[in-house]
């Protein structure tokens, strides 16, 4: 008798924990996204990314993906850290003002050491949470790697909340430098174009994996945006480094084959931004220097860089003195500041669009903040989009050809063979994340979930766009916002889809 309980005991256990077994939730899947610096979505061809557009193919096309406003590099890469707009985070441009830390110049926020002095002296660098140390929290790690600069490799997780970032100059925690050194030596920054990005998917590969084993990681991939600038969209080294890029995705969907991870993976390919042709710039010093003092301390009292310009001492008079000679002059586009009341789309000097409309208002931004000025047009090699800024290209503009950029994903969590007309943007990269593990989104969060793009989810409601215009009281300069909105279980997320100048001529006006 005994031994039949026993035998029943143990039939029981076996039952149980085989139901139990059923029962519980599977698995939660790793997130990969890859930031291809600069990546346009007209980049993105069968002929010269062949690996990319079969990715798409098994996956999800997102066709209204936005970047967020300024549409520069540092900017984007804290919205991704944080799924917040620059109104929360606080890092408001590719170079920032903090005159604690200096009060004459603007500070280049792709050399980390800018970034760490802002942190110790601020006592904050970005001003709200982040998807790293949320990860930590729940006991999940984050991995950054990069072969960006410095700086950009920092803001993706800049506590390093219990994970690690990997970058071809450094490493955090040090402790991971010796799995590094087998990588061999770093290419210097001078290296032909490809070499950092295939460093970087080398440390992805062989260290991230096998020593962090991320939930999330973010690996960006730089050596797109230095050609482009350096050449233009659309040159034929731009394009080689395209079809690089694209030999590179095939290396890492190939290493995670390899070491049994492909299924148990999403993978993400966005961009931080756009591009566009660039067509020459305004003379700005030369405009601001009617205005141009020294404060009692000795530091300028104008402070000007990346379209923001500091007053410092917020002179009412020439601030808007600035603002109408900006809007005199060709190839300035959109002007921004400070709405009256707060939500306000109209800024509050005449003529302006707010802060608000592109979620900059920060205790740490401009007095003013504008846009340089862009046309449809296209360049030598058929590329649409020009903006008035110097240089060969780049981006940063409230141009739609900056402001639109990539998103690709497939995976075991992802749709299939689905193309998303809904807007999105890189503010939902964590949310997205944080709920495909499970984990709750903070309301410091401005980003959504991409329910639409996940297995069993319903599709998202469709987008209604809408504009609104500004004019300066004599009517000789009007400026456009567009926009697009989604509502998302009650929920609507607006997404600023670009801006647009118009000056009459003196006969129209009258």
């Amino acid at each position: 008798m005994p031994g039949r309980l026993c035998l029943r005991f143990i039939l029981f256990a076996a039952q149980f924990a085989i139901c139990a077994a059923c029962s519980a939730p599977p698995p939660r899947h790793h997130q990969l996204l890859i930031v291809v610096d600069g990546l346009r979505p007209d980049y993105v061809t069968a002929e010269v990314m062949p690996a990319l557009t079969a990715l798409a193919r098994r996956g999800v096309v997102f066709n209204r993906h936005h970047s967020v406003y300024p549409t520069v590099t540092r900017v984007n890469a804290s919205s991704i850290s944080t799924g917040s707009y620059p109104e929360l985070h606080g890092l408001l441009g590719n170079s920032v003002f903090f005159p604690r830390v200096n009060p004459a110049r603007f500070l280049d926020t792709a050399d980390r050491a800018n970034l760490v002095e802002i942190a110790k002296v601020e006592g904050r660098l970005l001003t709200t949470s982040t998807l790293g140390e949320l990860l930590q929290a729940a006991g999940r790690k984050m991995l950054v790697v990069s072969s960006g600069s410095t700086g950009s490799a920092f803001l993706n997780n800049h506590t390093v909340s219990g994970g690690a970032i990997l970058h071809h100059r450094y490493t955090l925690p040090e402790a991971l430098a010796e799995d590094m050194k087998a990588l061999g030596p770093p290419p210097e920054e001078d290296a032909p174009a490809g070499s950092l990005d295939r460093f970087a998917v080398d440390a992805f590969l062989k260290v991230g994996l096998p020593r962090i084993d991320p939930s999330v990681t973010v690996l960006w991939l730089g050596d797109l945006d230095s050609t482009a600038h350096a050449n233009g969209i659309g040159d034929p080294t731009t394009v080689d480094v395209l079809r690089h890029i694209d030999g590179e995705i095939r290396r890492i969907e190939d290493g995670l084959k390899a070491a049994g991870l492909f299924d148990a993976y999403n993978i993400w390919v966005t961009s931080d931004h756009g591009f566009s042709t660039h067509t020459g710039g305004i003379a700005l010093d030369a405009m601001l220097k009617p205005y141009a003092a020294s404060l009692p301390d000795g530091s300028p009292r104008i402070v000007a860089d990346g379209g923001a310009i500091y007053v410092r001492d917020d002179d009412r008079a020439a601030v808007s003195a600035i603002v109408a000679a900006l809007q005199r002059t060709p190839g300035v586009g959109a002007i921004f500041t400070r709405a009256n009341t707060r939500q306000l789309l109209d800024g509050g000097v005449p003529g302006t669009l707010s802060f608000d409309a592109v979620r900059w208002d920060h205790d740490r931004s401009a007095q003013i903040l504008f846009s340089p000025d862009w046309t449809d047009g296209e360049n030598a090699h058929g590329l649409r989009g020009t903006v008035s800024s110097g240089g060969v290209a780049g981006h940063g503009s409230a141009s739609p050809w900056d402001v639109h950029n990539t998103l690709i994903a497939a995976g075991p969590d992802l749709k299939e063979g689905v193309t998303i007309e809904v807007p999105s943007a890189n503010v939902d990269f964590a949310p997205t994340f944080l709920t495909l593990l499970g984990l709750r989104i903070p309301a410091t969060m401005h980003g959504r979930p991409l329910g639409e793009a996940l297995r069993g989810r319903p599709d998202a409601g469709a987008a209604v766009t809408f504009t609104h215009t500004v004019r300066t009281p004599d009517g000789s300069y009007a400026a456009t916002a567009m926009f697009s909105t989604v509502s998302v279980n009650g929920r609507e997320s607006r997404y600023f889809d670009g801006a647009k100048v118009f000056r009459p001529t003196a006969e129209n006006v009258r």
